[in-house]
């Protein structure tokens, strides 16, 4: 078998951390902001591309690589890292967050879901086609497997917000029996893949904004023999101020030496700040490609004020719309000094204006490589914050 996973906390600051981590396909330095390849890539950029970024390690997605191109067809491929010709780290998450956002968009839609959660599996239905599907704890792990990324998470249900406090309980109780069985599942197929390496797996804590559900998933999800911790539900990186408040009750609980991933989080380049600052090593965002795709490319600098980090920028959100008439003459660069392949090579935001409104697909390429570096390394400058 190939070197375990092995974290180790170089430095903090307060609460913010630097670290880092193996595996099997290289180290990763923390803190970092990490890409989401849903269906084995980011999307609008090749792997050339997310490298060129800086990217040390991706996301891919369980649900969806299950449902396609399906398993049988990826292990006779070789596994999600050859699928897709990507050569650093990947992490999945179980496919458990999908089977119910999607499942409410289709009660939403009119369509019946049909998700049925009961102790021993959840029974979903794939937005694709209709067709019948069952998630357990241990078949979520063996998908993993032959997804074959070196990060895998347990099975955990995500509640909403507006959940009540009594069907939050139930959930976090179940969460933590499944993340039981996805360790026993685990350990019995020797923490590995189907390609023989190494996969280290992380415990999910839930529990809603109830201070004590969250205790007490944290609790007995750190007793757990997992490599890493990740806080999920519906408010973390939805809501900074309530993923903050979170992390403050759980930080004195959660043990030093291991990872801390915050699911989800990341739509806006503050939003890593904030999230360091509170203890977070991981992070991950469909946003910035999302924003991208949609006109909207990062642009501001990390300044130190009154000795906090913090992502100054002369616009809202530290977003420039390129849809905006104002920038279709300007011959300016997203932002002067940026480093990225796209303002590097002086792309215009005249001209990635002109790509926007007439849809060229050149443009989701470009200011998607742009919001992507914009993260990468605002991670790298926190890093360097924590360790100065």
């Amino acid at each position: 078998m190939d070197n375990k996973f092995a974290f180790k906390l170089e430095k903090t600051k307060g609460q913010a951390r630097a670290g880092s981590f193996s595996t099997p396909h290289g180290e990763v330095k923390t803190p970092i902001f990490m890409p989401v390849g849903t269906q084995a890539t980011v999307k609008a950029l090749d792997s050339q591309d997310i490298a060129a970024t800086g990217a040390q390690i991706i996301l891919a997605n369980t649900y969806h690589l299950y449902l396609r191109p399906g398993m049988e067809r990826l292990e006779e491929l070789g596994g999600v890292h050859e699928f897709m010709g990507w050569e650093r780290p990947m992490l999945t998450d179980s496919g458990g967050f999908q089977v119910f956002s999607l499942g409410k968009q289709l009660e939403q839609g009119g369509k019946s879901s049909r998700v049925k959660i009961a102790e021993e599996q959840v029974e979903f239905v794939s937005h694709l086609d209709g067709s019948q599907h069952t998630f357990s704890p241990e078949s979520a792990i063996e998908v993993q497997r032959q997804i074959g990324a070196d990060i895998i998470m347990a099975f955990d249900e995500c509640v909403g917000d507006d959940e009540a406090k009594e069907y939050v309980e139930q959930s976090v109780d179940r969460t933590n029996r499944w993340a039981e069985r996805c360790v026993r599942a685990w350990e019995e197929r020797g923490r590995q893949s189907v390609y023989g390496k190494y996969q280290a797996l992380f415990g999910i804590i839930q529990g809603g904004l109830y201070q004590d559900l969250r205790e007490k998933a944290a609790a007995f999800i750190t007793d757990l023999q997992v490599d890493g911790l990740a806080l999920g539900g519906e408010t973390i990186g939805y809501d900074m101020a309530g993923t903050v408040r979170v992390m403050a009750w759980l930080e004195p609980l959660l043990p030093q030496e291991k990872p801390r991933y915050a699911m989800g989080l990341g739509r806006d380049p503050q939003d890593l700040v904030e999230a360091v600052l509170a203890g977070f090593d991981m992070f991950d965002c469909v946003g910035p490609t999302r924003l991208a795709r949609n006109g909207a490319v990062y642009h501001g600098q990390l300044e130190i004020k009154n000795g906090r980090p913090e992502f100054v920028s002369e616009f809202k959100n530290g977003r420039l719309n390129l849809g905006r008439s104002e920038f279709a003459t300007d011959k300016t660069p997203i932002q002067v000094g940026c480093d990225c392949y796209t303002c590097s090579n002086n792309y215009t935001r005249a001209y990635l204006h002109h790509l926007y409104k007439t849809k060229e697909l050149a443009y989701y390429r470009l200011a998607s490589i742009h919001n992507l570096r914009t993260m990468i390394r605002l991670s790298g400058e926190l890093r360097q914050y924590v360790l100065s």
